[in-house]
């Protein structure tokens, strides 16, 4: 079967098994409604902005979000703007800027006076190195025969991980790939000596610490959705009890509403193990048109299950701000080019491509300026043609 016949058979599907509903600003439904007997809770309903559920959550989210890699205390205004146009989603995290984004967002915010138009996402940044460093602890206490053994299951896991396959596996961010060797060897020790970290008062902790001292830096009383792990690498890294338990706790307690987890290093992977979990309410991942070949069928499968999913690092793949990362290689600008047509700047039509996916809520975007506000959000509702690549 040809790519493009490919694309469009998972796009089809898509109309019959989609789980993100989307609306338009007029309120016509571009798909129907499937097996969904929640309510849908709309924020920030513009004209000119087309709307998506996030799966079971019910939210009903501008198609383009406001990604934090670019929010910080000397640049948020912009936001303003984006506001008018009908964005209704913020992302953020404590890695970001070292809290910083968390305080620009609070200052767009001004305390409570737009909270209650915009849904607020946030992440457990330090959850993953926490992790690590409690099972290299363990690892570190073991006999030479002992950790000659985990080295083994290490080697095991490297090989058969589909993650840094090229192609599937794009650096988004210097230093990224570094991140596979602490959550190999993680995984290794995890069926002998799980009991001991996964469950711990100090990954619990971690989770309470951060997303109180997120709570402090946006001065909100609550976020919407908690994301956590924070870019898992591994499928399994979602198992842990300590993630679930945490969050009912602070879920009871009023402080966060629904799960989720980020992923730039394992899509497929995370998607599979958060839809066969089932406590992962939305999922937010690398996906574009690099590395989708890799990732279409998890996300049919996560959308079965009504998982939320939102796109991103969608412009990474063909334009990048790292300038050691630059330049990017042509032939992904060229194949983004192949498929859809026209003057479009390359990010825009890398959204744009993403956009016409119905299972996935939206896309995350890194909202620079003004300029990058208007020509972002004005790609929300926005029809295309797929070309063969």
């Amino acid at each position: 079967m040809s790519e493009q016949n490919s694309r469009r058979e998972f796009l089809q599907k898509g109309f019959v098994t989609a789980a993100g509903l989307t609306v338009a600003a007029t309120g016509a439904a571009a798909l129907p409604e499937q097996d969904y007997s929640g309510t849908l809770e709309w924020r920030n309903k513009q004209p000119g902005m087309a709307y998506r559920r996030l799966g079971r959550t019910g939210l009903m989210i501008s198609e383009v979000v406001s990604g934090g890699d670019p929010i910080s205390s000397s640049n948020y205004r912009q936001l303003d703007l984006a506001l008018e146009m009908g964005l209704n989603y913020l992302d953020m995290a404590p890695a970001y800027g070292n809290g910083d984004c968390e305080i620009a967002y609070g200052k767009f915010l001004g305390g409570s006076a737009k909270r209650n138009k915009v849904f607020l996402q946030t992440k457990v940044s330090a959850f993953l190195g926490e992790r690590d460093r409690l099972y290299q602890d363990v690892f570190d206490r073991l006999t030479s025969e002992a950790q000659a053994r985990i080295m083994q299951r290490v080697e095991e896991i490297r090989r058969t991980n589909l993650g840094e396959k090229p192609g599937y596996y794009l650096t988004y961010f210097p230093g990224q790939h570094n991140q596979f060797a602490s959550s190999y060897l993680s995984s290794a020790m995890m069926p002998e000596f799980g009991e001991r970290v996964e469950s711990s008062k100090t990954l619990r902790k971690c989770i309470l610490d951060s997303v109180e001292g997120s709570l402090k830096r946006v001065g909100t009383d609550h976020f919407d959705l908690l994301m956590c792990p924070h870019g898992a690498n591994l499928g399994e890294e979602l198992q842990s009890p300590a993630i679930y338990e945490t969050f009912l706790e602070l879920r009871n307690a009023g402080k966060v509403r629904f799960l989720g987890v980020t992923s730039h290093n394992a899509a497929a992977a995370t998607l599979h193990k958060a839809a066969e979990l089932g406590h992962y309410d939305a999922v937010q991942m690398a996906y574009n048109v690099i590395n989708a070949g890799y990732v279409d069928q998890a996300i049919l499968d996560a959308s079965a299950k009504n998982v939320g999913m939102i796109a991103m690092k969608t412009a990474h793949a063909v334009a990048t701000h790292h300038k050691a990362l630059q330049p990017v290689p042509q032939w992904r600008i060229d194949k983004i080019n192949r498929v859809i047509g026209g003057d479009m700047k390359a990010p825009l039509k890398a959204y744009l491509w993403v956009l016409q996916n119905p299972h996935i809520s939206a896309v995350n975007s890194n909202l620079w300026d003004e300029t990058f506000v208007r020509e972002n959000l004005a790609l929300a509702g926005k029809k295309v043609d797929i070309l063969p690549a």
